[in-house]
C-alpha cells in the first residue's frame, strides 16, 4: 500500500482528511461503538470542520497555482469545472441513495428509513422533488456535505481576487460570517433551512485557503507569538473537552451553574458554525501542526497508511462512505448490533474505502506513466551545431 501513496506533498493533510472520512462514516451509523474513537468526542467540532478546512487548504494550492500561472479567468474556470464535477457526483449519489433507502424500506417493511433519511418527499411527489434535487433544495440525510462544498466553491470564485492577499480574504470572509451569525441569514430547502449553512461555513474554508497562501514573512510574524498561540490553543482544546463532557456526561452537566450548562447544551449550533466550534477546531488544528511534523515517518506507517491513502482520494471515498454508512446502520437495526458485528462493519467499511482508494491510485499511476511514455519529445536543440 505504501507505494500507492504520493509523497511529494504534505501528507499530514491526507492523513487527517482520511481519518475525518472514516469518522464521518462511523458518525453516520447511529449508536456505533466506535464513535468514542472519532473526532467528535474531543469537543464541539467534529470531522466536518476537518474536512472543510482541509478542502480550503488544498484549494489554496490547486487554484492558487492556477491563479498565479494563468490569471483570474483561468482559475475561475478551474473552480467552475470542479463545481461541475461535484454536482454530477452529487446528483448520481442522490439517485443511488434514494434507491438504496427505498429498497431497504420496502425489503424490511420499515418505512422509518424513508422518514429518517428525509426521502419521503421524493417518493410522494417525484416530479417536484427532481427539480428540487437538481437545484440542491432537496437534501436527504447524509447528502448535505457536497451541496455545502459546491456553494462554498461558488463563493470562492467571487473571492478569487483576494486569494493573493490572505489577510484581506480572512477579513472579508469573516465579515460575511459575522453578518450571517447576527442576522440568521441562510439558504432554504424544501423542508426548512440548509443543515450546513454555506454562508457561515465558508469562513472556515477561506481560513484554510488563507493558511495555504500565507507568505513566509507573514507566517514568521505569527510564529513570533508561538507561546501565546500555544497557550490559547491548549485553552481552546480544554474548553472543548468541557463542552463535550457537558453534552455527554450528566454528572459534568450538574457540576456547572445551570445557566452555563444550559447554554452549552442548547446554544452551540452546528448549522451556522458556532464560534465555539470554530475556535475549538482552530485550536486543535494549531496543536496538530505543532505536534505532527511534515512528512513524519509514522504518517506512512502500516497503521496510518489506510487513512493517508484514502485521504488522497477524498471524493471517491466520501461517496462510497455515504452508502456504507446506511448499509452499516441497516445491518445493526435489522440483523445484529453486537460488538463483534459493529467492529466487523467498521473494519469492512474501512477495507472497502481503502480498496477503492488503492484502485484509483493504481489507475492514476498507470495513467501518468502512459501519458509520460506517449508524450511527444521536444525536438533536439541544433543551434549549437549550426
Amino acid at each position: 500500500m505504501r507505494h500507492l501513496i504520493r509523497q511529494n506533498r504534505d501528507i499530514r493533510v491526507d492523513f487527517f482528511r482520511g481519518f475525518a472520512l472514516f469518522c464521518i462514516f462511523i458518525g453516520h451509523i447511529a449508536d456505533h461503538v466506535l464513535w468514542v474513537a472519532t473526532i467528535q468526542v474531543l469537543g464541539p467540532s467534529d470531522a466536518t470542520e476537518t474536512f472543510i478546512f482541509l478542502a480550503g487548504y488544498s484549494a489554496a494550492f490547486a487554484y492558487g497555482r492556477a491563479l498565479d500561472r494563468h490569471g483570474l479567468a483561468y482559475a475561475a474556470v478551474a473552480v467552475g469545472l470542479r463545481i461541475w464535477q461535484l454536482y454530477i457526483v452529487h446528483i448520481f449519489m442522490f439517485l443511488a441513495f434514494v434507491a438504496q433507502v427505498s429498497w431497504s424500506a420496502n425489503r424490511f417493511a420499515n418505512p422509518a428509513y424513508v422518514d429518517e433519511q428525509n426521502v419521503g418527499a421524493f417518493l410522494d411527489t417525484p416530479y417536484e422533488a427532481v427539480l428540487d434535487a437538481l437545484t440542491l433544495r432537496f437534501q436527504p440525510a447524509f447528502m448535505d456535505i457536497l451541496p455545502l462544498y459546491i456553494v462554498i466553491l461558488l463563493l470562492l470564485i467571487l473571492f478569487l481576487p483576494l486569494v493573493r492577499r490572505p489577510l484581506a480574504l480572512i477579513g472579508v470572509s469573516g465579515a460575511l460570517y459575522v453578518a450571517v451569525r447576527l442576522t440568521g441569514t441562510t439558504l432554504r430547502t424544501t423542508t426548512g433551512d440548509w443543515f450546513f449553512n454555506p454562508l457561515a461555513w465558508q469562513f472556515l474554508f477561506m481560513i484554510g485557503v488563507a493558511m495555504g497562501r500565507l507568505p513566509d514573512e507573514e507566517r514568521a510574524r505569527l510564529l513570533r507569538h508561538r507561546r501565546t498561540l500555544l497557550a490559547l490553543s491548549i485553552s481552546g482544546v480544554l474548553a472543548g473537552a468541557v463542552i463535550s463532557a457537558v453534552w455527554r456526561i450528566p454528572a459534568a452537566y450538574a457540576l456547572l451553574p445551570e445557566p452555563l450548562a444550559w447554554a452549552i447544551s442548547t446554544r452551540i449550533d452546528k448549522s451556522s458554525l458556532h464560534p465555539a466550534r470554530l475556535l475549538h477546531f482552530l485550536s486543535m488544528a494549531y496543536l496538530a501542526t505543532r505536534i505532527v511534523r511534515p512528512n513524519a515517518p509514522w504518517l506512512i506507517s502500516p497503521a496510518a497508511q489506510p487513512f493517508t491513502l484514502t485521504g488522497q482520494h477524498g471524493l471517491a471515498v466520501f461517496s462510497l462512505g455515504v452508502f456504507l454508512s446506511f448499509l452499516g446502520r441497516l445491518i445493526m437495526q435489522e440483523f445484529d448490533a453486537s460488538l463483534p458485528t459493529q467492529l466487523a462493519i467498521a473494519a469492512g467499511g474501512l477495507a472497502l474505502m481503502v480498496a477503492l482508494a488503492a484502485t484509483q491510485a493504481w489507475y492514476d499511476g498507470k495513467g501518468a506513466g502512459k501519458r509520460s511514455a506517449l508524450a511527444t519529445p521536444s525536438p533536439p536543440d541544433t543551434r549549437a551545431a549550426s
